[in-house]
């Protein structure tokens, strides 16, 4: 079994490092992330330019093509800098395209799959329940009545990144409440975000700040049939295959973190001087270097296996569970280290080592918690349901 990169992927891969290095530089990151009130338009532009939006968009749609691996290892090169602003490109790239792609029809798909490819159709994902977290369907109360040619839709949703910015809303809903299972009922909404009724609230939060993380109200809001996406009723059971890319996604975003915080910390300690010599001649810090590069590669390793499970078409859900949880777990700890390592500086804001780690602690929360991944992977050895 080989994973090593093609040259095709080598190619894009030195492309992407070199407009990062060039484009997106960290000081420019940190500069972006701090500004809590306004979303990072300048680098949405930048994306844009540079036809990133167009990664995993087939061909035929105004994309650049490109499978699984390639949008990894974006994601990765670009996350290294970004960070948690990754998402500039993510949320619509890998969010709204992939669920457009997966589940539009060609006409829709010709409506926003270009658009999109372009870097002309921001998307926002508008999940989460006020009183969900990872229960969404437990707590699902935002509701679609069905009318005269579309849909009435009513609810709040939580931290729908990007909702300020947004052209359209990605919103999950009930659209059917008498059901057997709590999964069924559900349908899937692509909701132009100036429609009459919607109301985007920024909410204040630890990382990711200029990515505008929103609370969000539907009041009697109007969405026609055109934009429903995917049968009615029945948005779970097309949600379910998209959501191990997701998981793939975030295991390239923390890996893309763990590059960052390795190649700061190699910097400095080879720079750094106390007691006579340079800190990187302490045992205890090459201990702290080699655990990072061992975590470093025991991610790249599953990230790459469980693309490569995905993109030839295998069964990878518990796979992709365990990427996410490994990927998130360590790239929390790396960054730690990685402050540790930089001592005060490390806990300055000119610094980026507590930008890595205040943007990726979010997600061994989110999309789905670490403990109910532990759960997941349980429960496909046999063992009882434990909630």
């Amino acid at each position: 079994m080989d994973f090593s990169l093609s040259e095709e992927q080598i190619a894009f891969r030195d492309v992407v490092r070199r407009w990062v290095n060039a484009e997106a530089p960290k000081d420019w990151m940190r500069k972006l992330e701090a500004d809590e009130e306004n979303y990072p338009l300048p680098l949405w532009d930048k994306l844009a330019e540079a036809g990133f939006f167009g990664i995993g968009i087939p061909e035929e749609w105004g994309g650049l093509g490109g499978d699984i691996t390639m949008q990894m290892i974006f994601a990765r090169e670009f996350a290294r800098t970004a960070g948690g602003l990754l998402w500039t490109w993510g949320l619509t790239s890998f969010g709204g395209a992939k669920s457009i792609g997966v589940y539009g029809t060609d006409e829709q798909k010709e409506r926003w799959l270009r658009p999109m490819a372009e870097g002309k159709l921001r998307v926002a994902l508008s999940m989460t329940e006020p009183d969900g977290g990872t229960d969404v369907l437990g707590a699902m109360k935002t509701y679609a009545t069905k009318v005269d040619g579309g849909w009435i839709v009513n609810g709040a949703k939580m931290w729908t990144t990007g909702a300020k910015v947004a052209d359209r809303l990605l919103v999950l809903a009930r659209s059917d409440k008498n059901v057997e299972k709590r999964h069924h009922g559900l349908s899937l909404f692509f909701i132009d975000a100036k429609t009459p009724g919607i109301t985007a609230t920024l909410l204040p939060k630890l990382g990711m700040r200029a990515m505008g993380s929103c609370s969000v109200t539907y009041d009697d809001v109007f969405v026609p049939d055109a934009d429903v996406l995917g049968e009615p009723g029945k948005a779970w059971y097309m949600m379910l295959p998209t959501l191990n890319n997701e998981r793939i996604m975030v295991g390239a975003q923390c890996l893309g973190a763990i590059d960052g915080v390795l190649e700061d910390a190699l910097e400095y300690v080879k720079q750094r001087k106390a007691f006579g010599k340079i800190i990187g001649q302490f045992q205890i810090i090459q201990h702290y270097i080699a655990d990072i590069a061992t975590w470093q590669q025991e991610v790249e390793l599953m990230l790459f296996y469980v693309s490569w499970l995905q993109g030839t078409g295998q069964e990878c859900g518990v796979k992709a569970n365990m990427l996410k949880m490994v990927a998130t777990e360590k790239a929390v700890k790396a960054a730690d280290l990685g402050i540790q390592i930089l001592g005060g500086m490390g806990y300055s804001a000119e610094t980026d080592m507590q930008r890595y780690w205040r943007d990726h602690r979010i997600l061994r929360m989110t999309p789905i918690s670490n403990e109910m991944v532990r759960n997941s992977i349980a429960e496909s050895f046999g063992l009882p349901r434990s909630f």
